[in-house]
């Protein structure tokens, strides 16, 4: 069927989607009202629906293609930063519940600190209780090379500090997000965040593209490449510690990810410019990581990022030579939601500009993922249908982030 939808066309294919699915699709176009569905011997799924819209099916096809352009003209944040302005436009005013004064704890608290050196059974309990109650933490004495996360975070500063037009040669669609971009989301007149970024695909290697990446400053792709194999690596030796923490093979949740050739990951660089009205937006807005895992390399000057604790913001003090590393909405789904994933948001400064640099390990794209067999029981059924990541997060490349609505509204047992 293909719809026209808020100004674009959609081409839904309608062969055995998942319950689980159609409260997705629900949730990309909430004009949909999915009122009954019904699975007949050939898994052909009827829905029905009634819309504001006249939407008129045309023709069954095999894709879900949504994501065309953007809806309106792009402007850079830091352009608008560096103009000068006094006052930020509408579209970044934020409404007075989202601000960053709202619900802030004043307590001196930190998300835990975990010392990868320690003994190895002490940091598996360490994290799997921290992933448990927290769904964020830091570790230090990692393996990856403080001088290489300083070289790489002061080599992206400077692909920011380009001439527009250099910049400009990577703009991103809302196709892939590859590319330089300042914004998520296709909805028309929607709010936007105080940031740009960077986005490129690091895994599978049929994605990474190194002609996509800054050829400016000349060592940003080597260093670039450098920086994300320790990542990755780094990865990896999470990906056993978390298995480890569920009571699980060490091997079981990169298996449930498709093998570690074949996970996707991809770097998000952030820059967050100086804001005349940091009280009134945020440069990101509160969300949890679709993906896997996330492992961020935070400002080592300016805080910003915050994560929600018992209902209040925590703002996140970074150590020295740390990585923030917080759980995906995969592996709470894996996890049949004992592990967290945790909302989070990123405030801004009037006086200091801020990059950081998430690093996503996410599972295979197409690869259907469910709660694990041996952490369902009885007393904790399935919390969730099987859905494949490409699936998923096409929720957030057309709708944008909105804290936790979609993971919660994909469960099956409330």
């Amino acid at each position: 069927m293909k719809f026209f939808i808020d100004g674009l066309f959609c081409n839904i294919f309608l062969f055995s989607f998942s319950w689980s699915t159609i409260q997705h699709i629900k949730l990309v176009s909430p004009k949909i009202f999915l009122a009954s569905s019904l699975y007949n011997p050939s898994s052909l799924l009827h829905i029905l629906y009634i819309t504001k819209h006249d939407l008129k099916p045309t023709k069954k096809t095999l894709k879900m293609d949504c994501l065309q352009d953007w809806p309106e003209p792009i402007v850079r944040v830091q352009s608008l930063s560096e103009s000068g302005v006094h006052t930020i436009p509408d579209r970044y005013i934020k409404s007075p519940i989202d601000r960053p004064s709202t619900n802030v704890s004043n307590c001196h608290i930190n998300i835990p600190v975990i010392d990868l050196s320690a003994d190895p059974e002490q940091v598996v309990k360490a994290i799997g209780s921290v992933c448990k109650e927290w769904g964020f933490f830091q570790v230090v004495n990692h393996g990856v090379d403080p001088m290489l996360m300083r070289r790489v975070r002061d080599t992206w500063r400077g692909f920011f500090y380009e001439p527009m037009e250099v910049k400009q040669q990577y703009a991103n669609s809302p196709k892939t997000y590859e590319g330089y971009g300042s914004r998520l989301g296709i909805v028309k007149g929607a709010k936007l965040d105080w940031g740009d970024y960077y986005f490129l695909h690091v895994r599978p290697k049929s994605l990474m593209n190194q002609e996509k990446w800054p050829a400016l400053p000349s060592f940003l792709r080597p260093t670039t490449s450098e920086y994300t194999q320790e990542v990755q690596k780094l990865c990896e030796r999470l990906m056993i510690i978390l298995s480890k923490g569920l009571g699980l093979k060490e091997e079981s949740l990169q298996e449930e990810f498709g093998g570690a050739d074949n996970v996707g990951a991809c770097l998000r660089v952030n820059f967050y410019p100086k804001c005349p009205q940091p009280d009134l937006t945020l440069g990101l807005s509160s969300h949890s990581d679709p993906g896997g895992m996330t492992v961020l390399l935070a400002d080592d000057h300016v805080k910003g990022l915050q994560v929600r604790k018992d209902g209040a913001w925590v703002t996140v003090q970074p150590e020295p030579h740390a990585f923030i590393v917080n759980v995906g909405d995969q592996i709470q789904v894996l996890s049949n939601a004992i592990y967290k994933s945790v909302e989070h948001r990123v405030i801004v400064s009037s006086t200091n500009e801020r990059v950081s640099m998430a690093f996503f390990y996410n599972p295979r794209s197409d690869l259907p993922l469910s709660p694990i067999s041996k952490l369902v029981t009885t007393d904790r059924p399935a919390l969730y249908q099987p859905m494949t990541f490409d699936e998923y997060r096409l929720y957030i490349r057309t709708r944008g982030p909105k804290g936790k609505a979609q993971v919660e509204s994909l469960k099956t047992v409330q």
